[in-house]
């Protein structure tokens, strides 16, 4: 099972099918953390340190390419792809497994 992580290692390119992938399923903190990025107009490089852990000053196409590229996964996720989310398999057993199993209690009869 993918559990989203905020830690999650970063490809240099995100993915591009149609439908929610593992990795996907892996980065949905990361997309959230990049459209709010996004939204308050931080800097891509600061996003792409902070959120990618990608120095862009360092690796400067790769910090481009992938910033660019998970930007783009990460507003197909908010348009379409969280269509998927809802109803995926993989993701609403991983929140299962975290959810205590219910107790029986005995029943007293008066």
């Amino acid at each position: 099972m993918t559990k989203p992580r905020i830690d999650a290692p970063v490809f240099d390119v995100a993915p591009t099918e149609d439908q929610l992938t593992d990795y996907d399923r892996l980065h949905l903190i990361t997309y959230i953390r990049l459209l709010d990025a996004d939204a308050e107009s931080i800097p891509w490089e600061e996003a792409s340190r902070a959120i990618l852990h990608i120095d862009p000053h360092a690796e400067p196409e790769r910090a481009t390419r992938a910033y660019q590229t998970h930007l783009a996964r990460a507003r197909w996720m908010a348009r379409v792809g969280y269509r998927h989310i809802l109803v995926d398999e993989k993701l609403r057993r991983s929140s299962d497994s975290r959810r205590p199993k219910p107790t029986r209690r005995s029943r007293r009869i008066c």
